[in-house]
Parts: C-alpha cells; sequence; structure tokens
C-alpha cells in the first residue's frame, strides 16, 4: 500500500511539472516591411470610444488588412489548465485560421485547427469536427472580438458601427452575413483604454441557448510600433472564471497572408 501511495504521488508530482513548463514561442513570422497608410480619425465617436482612438493613435488610424498574432496561452480542458502556444492569422473582417498547441513538458500534446472561411466556421479537434450555424454564429464573434489586437479595423471598416451607451460604455455593431451582432464594449473610467467586450455566443453546435461571452484585456504595451494588450482572458459567464488566457508576444500587419490562411499547423 505504501509502494502504492508512492507511485502515486510520483505521478501526480510529474504531471504537476508537466504542465508547469512553458512551450518554446512560435518562430517569428516575417513582418511587412512597407509602410502603412492611414485615414483620419472619424468625427462624432462616443465619448470612450474617440477617447480610446486617441490614445491609441491620435488624429490618424491606421488602415490593417491582414494580421498574424502569435504567443503562449493557458487553457482549461475538462477541469485541467494546460499550457499552450497559439498562432492566430487574419484577413481583417473577413477570415481567420486558429493554430494551438496545448503541451506537456513543453512537447505538443493536443493540436487544434480552427477557422472562419467564406462565412464558415470549422473546429478541428483532436476529438471531433464541429460545423454549422451555431459555430459560424461564434466565429463571426470571434472574428471581430480579436481585433482588440488590431482596433483601427473597428474604425476602418464602413460596415462597423459604434453607438453611445455612456461616459464609459459603447455599442460596437458589426457584420454577420447579411445579419448583424452587437458588443458591448466597456473602457476604463482611469485610463480611457479598452477593458471588456460582451456578447450572447453559442457555446458549441450541440443546440441550447447563447451564453453570455466576456473578453477582458489587460496590460496594454506597445509591439510593432502599436498599443496592443498583452493580456487577453476569456471567460463562459455559466463557468464564472477564464477558460483562457492569451498572452502576446507578437504581432506583424499587413503582410501576405493569402495562402497561409488556408493552411494547417503553424
Amino acid at each position: 500500500m505504501t509502494v502504492l501511495l508512492l507511485v502515486l504521488v510520483l505521478l501526480l508530482l510529474v504531471g504537476w511539472l508537466g504542465l508547469r513548463i512553458k512551450p518554446r514561442p512560435f518562430p517569428p513570422f516575417p513582418p511587412n516591411t512597407t509602410g502603412r497608410r492611414t485615414i483620419p480619425l472619424p468625427e462624432g465617436l462616443p465619448v470612450p470610444v474617440e477617447r480610446f482612438y486617441q490614445q491609441l493613435y491620435g488624429d490618424t488610424v491606421p488602415v490593417i488588412e491582414s494580421a498574424v498574432v502569435t504567443g503562449r496561452a493557458t487553457l482549461r480542458v475538462s477541469g485541467v489548465t494546460l499550457p499552450a502556444r497559439f498562432r492566430f492569422t487574419h484577413e481583417v473582417g473577413q477570415a481567420y485560421r486558429h493554430y494551438i498547441e496545448t503541451t506537456f513538458f513543453g512537447l505538443p500534446l493536443m493540436k487544434i485547427n480552427e477557422n472562419f472561411l467564406g462565412g464558415k466556421g470549422r473546429m478541428e479537434l483532436p476529438f471531433g469536427i464541429s460545423e454549422g450555424a451555431q459555430i459560424d454564429q461564434g466565429a463571426n464573434l470571434a472574428l471581430w472580438a480579436e481585433a482588440i489586437w488590431f482596433p483601427a479595423l473597428w474604425i476602418t471598416d464602413p460596415r462597423v458601427r459604434w453607438e453611445a451607451i455612456d461616459e464609459e460604455t459603447a455599442l460596437l455593431v458589426v457584420p454577420f452575413g447579411e445579419d448583424e451582432q452587437n458588443f458591448v464594449v466597456r473602457f476604463s473610467p482611469d485610463t480611457g483604454m479598452l477593458q471588456l467586450m460582451e456578447s450572447m455566443r453559442y457555446k458549441d453546435a450541440a443546440g441550447g441557448a447563447k451564453i453570455l461571452w466576456l473578453n477582458r484585456a489587460s496590460e496594454w504595451t506597445s509591439i510593432s510600433g502599436s498599443k496592443v494588450p498583452a493580456v487577453g482572458a476569456v471567460t463562459w459567464f455559466d463557468e464564472g472564471t477564464p477558460w483562457a488566457l492569451f498572452r502576446l508576444e507578437d504581432v506583424v500587419y499587413n503582410v501576405d497572408v493569402e495562402e497561409y490562411i488556408q493552411a494547417t499547423g503553424p
């Protein structure tokens, strides 16, 4: 019995150690070597929105057409928090590809390929593939929520509009095929920076009601000449705590992703 208990303790210790080792970062994606095009910051924006963009860009907003976002993360899967690394590729406002590797002792454990192409979402997981209308609805919300790493899109895309709520809150309206989706966006009363995006999203393809989906941005920093949140926390309201924490390490803009966004893997 003592030997069995010792073996169990050793296995638990090995498991604990394996989940504490971070994966190596993905290699940097080649940067864009050309300059950025800009447009003037529009007039008539809601008060907290204008304050936010003035802090990010001043009076001119860059036009961003593509982005490759790279970093490391922790993901809670079936109650276990796993270290991970990720690379998200965007044709901004149009399509994306997510590649995520969870790891154990820094080695790949589970590979996740997700994409949203042509208005259709597809989640390719080790235990199956999810597709359908409810996946499409959630994927479109992800497309626009991840623009927190290139928020100029919410100004430069003519299909997007901001509506006033109060001094610290605004409504972000984005396209979804022939329809629209909404985010309630909350800004810090102290810093003016975006703190939280709230929307109603389907959790999976299995049916049921939409659930409040929360995206929190924090630790704003400068990367590639742009001010971006270094940490993004994603929470389902019914779970109460973030199931994913994404820590940004690199982002490049206006690079050629035409073929890369169709691929799989890193």
